[in-house]
């Protein structure tokens, strides 16, 4: 049965990119987990929304889609 996953990538602050852990390095960096595990993505969901609560936009729309 082949894995499918949906990759969820959120940074909050410009200093969170700049350290390294911007979006695009993070979902290369799924994307490669994905592809040494035979994992297919179905999606890629973009988020910079604050982490204090779960109330971003990006992961409710995650939720409903499930």
């Amino acid at each position: 049965m082949k894995r499918i996953a949906d990759l969820y990538v959120r940074v909050s602050t410009d200093e969170q990119a700049e350290k390294g852990y911007s979006q695009r390095n993070q979902e290369e960096l799924l994307r490669k987990y994905c592809g040494i595990n035979d994992i297919q993505i179905r999606d890629v969901i973009y988020e910079d929304h604050s982490a204090k609560t779960f109330n971003r936009p990006q992961w409710k729309k995650l939720l409903v889609n499930l």
